[in-house]
Order: C-alpha cells, then sequence, then structure tokens
C-alpha cells in the first residue's frame, strides 16, 4: 500500500512538499476528496510509462483514478476482483500462520544453501506504531535489530519509502525476509497457481516489476538487498504454498532508471491553468477537458495497467494518434504522429521525399497497389 505525501501534514520539512503544491493538489482531487492510496503495483506501472505526465499529476495528487474514469463515463475494467483479492487474503494468512517458519523453509528450499531453522528460530518484530513514518521508522529499526542478531526474522508487512517524482510514497511488501548473514529477500504472495513448479508468465513478470518497486525501496535503507524475491503462490490451484526464486535485477534496474525520468509532480502541476480539477463531482465534460490540459502518453499496454486507459484509448483514436498502434509502431515512424500524416505521405505525396520513413511507405504503398492490380488482372 501506498500512501500519498499530501495527506501527512506532519512530514518533516525535508521531505514535505510546499504548502502551495499542497493545497493545489488537494485542489485537483477535490477538498472534499480523501487522497487515494497507490501500491506497488501502481508505481511499477508508472515506472513502465514515465512519459504519461497524466499519470504521474494523477498519482501524486492522490486522485483515484477508476472514480475519475466512471465519472466520465470511461470503461473500467482493471484491477484485481474480489474472489482474487479475498483469496490472495486468506492464502497469505495461512502460510504466515506458523510465525514465519513455512516462509523462512521455502525459502531455504529455494537457495539450498541453509537448514531451514526450527520453528522458534525465527524472529516476527512487532512493526506497529503511529502513522506512516512512525512505521517506516519501526521496520528500519527493525532491519537493524534483526541483522545485528544473525538471526532468521520475518518482517510482516513492513512499511518502507520511496521517493517518486519528487514526493515521498509509503510502500508495504508482504513480507521481507531477514537472512542471519544480514541479506534481505523480499517476498511476494500471490493467489495464481504454480502448476508443475511454474507459473503463468505475464503474471510473474508483473510480480517481479512490483517487487523490484519494493526491493528498490529496501535499498535506500542500507544492508544488502538479495537480487532475487521470493515469490509463493498456490501449489497446482490447492491451499498448499510452493515457492520459486525470481531474479529481479533486469526489473530493479529499469525501475530505477524510469523512475529517475519521472518528471516531478510540482513542474508538472506548476504549468496547469488555474482551477483545474479532478473532482469527480464535475460534469463529465468539464473533467475530460480537465484531463485534456494534462498530456497523456497512451500505449495499449496501459489497458493492463491503468484506469483511464479507455479514455485515453477514444482520445487517441479522435486525434488519429498511431500510438493507438503501439509504441514499436509509434518508434519506427518517427515524426509522423497521426494516421492521417502516414497516410498522406504514403498516397499522396506529402511529407519528405527524402525522410526513410516516407520513402518505405511510398515504397510499401507502391507494392500494394502493384499486388491488388495483379489480382484484379487475374480474376
Amino acid at each position: 500500500m501506498t500512501r500519498s505525501l499530501d495527506s501527512r501534514p506532519g512530514t518533516e520539512p525535508e521531505t514535505a512538499a510546499p504548502t502551495a503544491l499542497r493545497r493545489q493538489l488537494a485542489e485537483l482531487r477535490g477538498r472534499e476528496a480523501a487522497p487515494h492510496p497507490l501500491d506497488a503495483r501502481a508505481l511499477a506501472a508508472l515506472a513502465a510509462n514515465p512519459g504519461c505526465r497524466r499519470r504521474a499529476l494523477l498519482d501524486g495528487a492522490g486522485v483515484d483514478k477508476a472514480a475519475l474514469a466512471r465519472a466520465l463515463g470511461a470503461q473500467v475494467t482493471f484491477g484485481q476482483s474480489q474472489f482474487a483479492f479475498v483469496r490472495g487474503h486468506a492464502f497469505e494468512a495461512r502460510v504466515k500462520a506458523d510465525g514465519g517458519a513455512e516462509l523462512v523453509r521455502l525459502l531455504c528450499g529455494q537457495l539450498r544453501e541453509a537448514e531451514p531453522p526450527e520453528a522458534d528460530a525465527v524472529d516476527v518484530p512487532d512493526l506497529s506504531a503511529a502513522g506512516p513514518e512512525g512505521r517506516t521508522a519501526r521496520t528500519a529499526l527493525a532491519l537493524q535489530e534483526a541483522t545485528a542478531a544473525g538471526r532468521w526474522a520475518l518482517l510482516d508487512h513492513p512499511m518502507l519509502s520511496l521517493t517518486v517524482a519528487g514526493t515521498p510514497a509509503f510502500l508495504e511488501p508482504d513480507a521481507v525476509i531477514v537472512h542471519p548473514d544480514g541479506g534481505r529477500t523480499v517476498v511476494e504472495i500471490k493467489s495464481f497457481a504454480m502448476v508443475d513448479g511454474a507459473a503463468d508468465a505475464a503474471k510473474v513478470g508483473a510480480a517481479a516489476r512490483q517487487a523490484a518497486v519494493y526491493a528498490l525501496a529496501l535499498e535506500a535503507l542500507g544492508g544488502r538487498v538479495r537480487p532475487e524475491v521470493l515469490l509463493v503462490c498456490p501449489k497446482d490451484f490447492s491451499n498448499l504454498p510452493a515457492a520459486a526464486l525470481v531474479d529481479v535485477r533486469r526489473q530493479l534496474a529499469a525501475t530505477r532508471r524510469q523512475l529517475a525520468r519521472l518528471e516531478r509532480v510540482a513542474d508538472i502541476a506548476a504549468a496547469l491553468p488555474p482551477g483545474l480539477s479532478f473532482a469527480t463531482d464535475r460534469p463529465a465534460a468539464e473533467l475530460g477537458a480537465a484531463l485534456g490540459a494534462v498530456e497523456a502518453a497512451y500505449a495499449p499496454e496501459c489497458l493492463a495497467a491503468c484506469e483511464l486507459a479507455f479514455h485515453c484509448r477514444e482520445r487517441a483514436r479522435e486525434e488519429g494518434a498511431v500510438t493507438v498502434l503501439g509504441r514499436g509502431l509509434r518508434a519506427e515512424l518517427g515524426d509522423l504522429t497521426t494516421v492521417e500524416a502516414v497516410r498522406g505521405a504514403a498516397l499522396s505525396g506529402a511529407g519528405d521525399a527524402g525522410d526513410p520513413v516516407v520513402a518505405a511507405l511510398r515504397r510499401a504503398a507502391g507494392l500494394r497497389a502493384e499486388a491488388l492490380s495483379s489480382a484484379e488482372e487475374l480474376v
């Protein structure tokens, strides 16, 4: 879970956003609306599309994007089903029911370099504290104490902090295991099945990107964070746990690079027209105009990662943007950013004939015309 900055009046000066920015972010989401919490899945999606200023602003302001999409009349199919949510929580509770011994046993089984400890040899420190800042400080202290003790320790739902687009955010992984040698392993517990030792590749990839966000936040606390995360899933559709180590070095490097590229929320907000608001009690037409004032970077991948994807896709189609066809094709088309421009370059002689992209389009159009002509002659 992640909490937005502007809901934390007690944040220290060195991490708090300026009062004017906090006020503006509150106005953007509507003063009566509480900041919408984010999770590592949302941050991973944000890192995967750092060029989308719209999502960076909405997430930074704590806007509930699902509620905003519904107010716009757009389709909302993104998100975890209630069944999967309940199943996931039940499975997580079962895995952790013995005080962390099962999770450590699964980890040792994957590492094959350490004997599983006895049940009473796993420390489970109390991480309760007042507020996210207090829990973050308590987690940091527990990590130090566990490392100094030289024993296995399980941190159940620790609180970590990560700065995103100049705004601190709080993250809550399922668990972190501290090894006797001081190493730290992020644990991801998922409800999708692991059949014959393998799970759906797309779901594993999404879990790896999410875990990379946690690992990045854990690195900020110092110590040695292991590059493999422990993925725990139900075994063969049962309620028994199965585990696998997933190397997230590639996802970690990509997440670090992409988050660093994100434009600061303060810079995006400074360029907005005065009085702009995404309050969901406003008419759909006004909300659409407000969203149009913030640049988006739609791609088909957004459909699996963002609540506003269907709205953004519709706007991109209306504008004839080639981004609806995918990032790969958009990159190959260079300066041709609309379908109309592509058609003009290919069929009507528009564009610079010396441009390799324009030349390739005209050659393709010529080949198509020849093929159609030959087909008509055969008929």
